[in-house]
């Protein structure tokens, strides 16, 4: 879809701080994350929501989420990471991986932001615990 913003980053023609990338799959950082770390997870072909993706790419769509989950936890040093399908904000299917420390008073979805160069930091802190 040329008007979606997730088509667009899958493309590669909006700029983001990649986590993981395969064939079908595309996760990075989100800009304005609940907590940092904060990773949006698509399929690279557009499908307006959860209930329109063929289980084959749904079942990779979550295989991937729990794998960069994983690397989350490590990563991010938290006892939780949220997985959500939330489908409100962008009609393309995605997932949100969220990293969750114990006592956070996390809310969704509050909207942080990221200093100068720090999403980069976080990126590479990321891909390396895979």
């Amino acid at each position: 879809m040329d008007d979606c913003i997730f088509c667009k980053i899958s493309k590669g023609d909006i700029p983001a701080e990649k986590i993981y990338e395969d064939k079908d799959i595309l996760a990075f950082l989100d800009i304005s994350p609940i907590n940092k770390g904060h990773v949006v997870v698509i399929p690279k072909e557009h499908f307006s929501d959860i209930f329109e993706t063929p289980d084959e790419v749904s079942s990779k769509l979550i295989s991937a989420t729990k794998t960069i989950g994983k690397a989350l936890k490590k990563a991010m040093e938290v006892n939780r990471v949220i997985l959500t399908i939330w489908g409100e904000d962008v009609p393309h299917t995605h997932m949100h991986a969220i990293p969750k420390k114990k006592d956070d008073d996390m809310y969704f979805w509050k909207q942080g932001k990221y200093d100068e160069g720090e999403i980069k930091k976080i990126g590479e802190k990321i891909r390396s615990a895979f």
